[in-house]
């Protein structure tokens, strides 16, 4: 038992590693190489898992060897335009100026209610309004608007605006983060003067509270049954 525990959780930690030095893409955006070698990777893994009788090193030599390959293919990606067309493709144009490419759709073989549900999974019924569709290379779909369909800015206004600041986490379940308070240059004895004008003696009742650099607050107090 004993061996079987340390087994998985040297596995379950080095692909946790692995999957972590391949970068921070979701399930659905990985590009086909590192589709395969995240498959590859699991399914090397569950051998050594599977029969304690298979030494280790079986299954831990090839999630080495796949990495090494995954690195190696991204490097080359990264340097060669030419490498990078080959293996992951280019984006398709589905929707171009309000029509529908049918030899697009069809050499990628999306149907029309694939391309109607991502539509509307974007708010988007009106495939008129659309100037460019692109089917990107990991198969997510992004879309632009005509002009027309593009909303105001304020930058179109010529309105001047003040810049969106990061608000910074001061309080998270009731502990106070004290690093956070020293990056906004505070420290307790404010953070108590902002919990007396909520209402709350201790940040043992507080959810969540973060601050901006422009001083504003969001406060959320704990419910009463996980306080």
């Amino acid at each position: 038992m004993a061996i079987v525990f340390i087994r998985t959780i040297t596995v379950f930690t080095l692909i946790l590693l692995s999957l972590r030095i391949m970068g921070k893409r979701q399930l659905g955006e990985l590009e086909l190489s590192e589709l395969v070698v995240a498959v590859l990777i699991s399914d090397m893994a569950a051998l050594p898992l599977q029969d304690i009788g298979i030494p280790m090193l079986n299954g831990l030599i090839p999630i080495f060897t796949l990495l090494a390959c995954e690195i190696l293919i991204s490097a080359a990606a990264v340097k060669s335009i030419k490498f990078r067309r080959f293996l992951f493709g280019k984006p398709s144009i589905l929707i171009q100026n309000g029509c529908i490419v049918q030899k697009e759709m069809e050499k990628n073989r999306i149907t029309l209610n694939e391309l109607s549900e991502e539509l509307r999974k974007k708010s988007i019924t009106d495939i008129s309004t659309i100037k460019y569709a692109f089917l990107e290379t990991d198969g997510s779909l992004n879309v632009l608007l005509t002009s027309a369909q593009t909303p105001v800015t304020a930058a179109m206004l010529n309105i001047e605006t003040e810049e969106i600041e990061l608000p910074v986490d001061v309080i998270s379940d009731g502990r106070i983060l004290s690093d956070n308070l020293k990056i906004l240059k505070k420290d307790e004895n404010w953070l108590n003067g902002v919990l007396k004008q909520y209402g709350v003696s201790s940040p043992k009742q507080v959810y969540y509270l973060t601050c901006d650099s422009t001083g504003k607050i969001y406060f959320a107090a704990k419910d009463e049954k996980t306080s």
